[in-house]
């Protein structure tokens, strides 16, 4: 972007004060043009390792390594001014150890300059969320219904549902709050059981197929513009169906092609224009 610009961008602190205020608006984005586009509407962009399913066309979200995130939060960069941009962290990238999780992170913001980074995980993860935050980096947390971790815990399958499941989502969002995330995303999660968490925790929470009391809304940008057609969840509102425009934009193509219609004399170099 224009290095000259006066747009002042969203820090993660200015994210952290927006607790019970204005909504948070967010969506993911993954390429240049996107962010581009996305930018002045946004308070914050995530760099998400949905990119796995809804740009390379795999299963789940695992099969993303952190060069990817890393191409791609570059890409994303070079696309905004304004929103706080996200980076997750794949996984593979940070449950070794602390370590891990530290140079993972520190490799992401250093190569890509985004504002902070994001991992899923509720208790279990809250030690690593510390020694990230402790090393200068901001952490977005997840908690609720956690994708890289679904396939090992019988799918998709929403959260909070019985008493037990309830606990355990506001105990994961209570311990990564204390552990230093300057906000979290809360998916996939019985409504209640967001209202409450967001009740309950000192930082923003960011909803997806969760609770409109959240303190923001985040979803896949393919999602609402109708450009990922192989699902699409409950939570998910079509704002557009980009995907449908561009299927019929492509079939009056290939008919204009084989129809010699194009190209034609005006789309081509070194052609007399007609006398008046």
């Amino acid at each position: 972007m224009n290095q000259t610009s006066n747009i002042e961008r969203v820090h993660t602190d200015a994210i952290r004060a927006r607790k019970g205020r204005d909504p948070l608006v967010c969506l993911t984005a993954y390429t240049t043009p996107m962010a581009k586009a996305l930018d002045p509407y946004c308070d914050l962009l995530l760099v998400g390792d949905s990119l796995a399913m809804v740009i390379y066309g795999l299963e789940t979200t695992r099969g993303v390594t952190l060069d990817i995130m890393i191409a791609h939060g570059q890409a994303v960069m070079r696309g905004t001014e304004r929103a706080c941009v996200v980076v997750d962290l794949p996984h593979g990238s940070y449950e070794t150890s602390e370590y891990q999780a530290i140079a993972s992170a520190a490799r992401v913001m250093s190569e890509t300059g985004c504002q902070a980074v994001k991992l899923e995980g509720g208790v279990e993860m809250a030690s690593t969320v510390k020694a990230i935050v402790d090393a200068g980096v901001p952490v977005l947390g997840h908690v609720g219904l956690l994708p890289q971790k679904a396939e090992h815990r019988g799918g998709f399958k929403i959260q909070g549902k019985d008493d037990e499941g309830a606990k355990q989502v506001m105990a994961d969002a209570q311990a990564i709050a204390d552990a230093g995330a300057f906000a979290m995303v809360i998916e996939g999660t019985v409504e209640p059981v967001a209202r409450a968490i967001t009740e309950q925790v000192g930082v923003p929470t960011i909803g997806i197929g969760a609770s409109p009391a959240c303190d923001g809304q985040i979803l896949v940008t393919q999602d609402m513009i109708g450009t990922f057609a192989d699902f699409t969840p409950k939570f998910v509102k079509k704002y557009a169906d980009l995907g449908t425009a561009m299927t019929d934009a492509a079939k009056a193509y290939a008919e204009d092609v084989r129809a010699r219609r194009f190209p034609g004399l005006e789309h081509c170099f070194g052609v007399e224009k007609p006398a008046d």
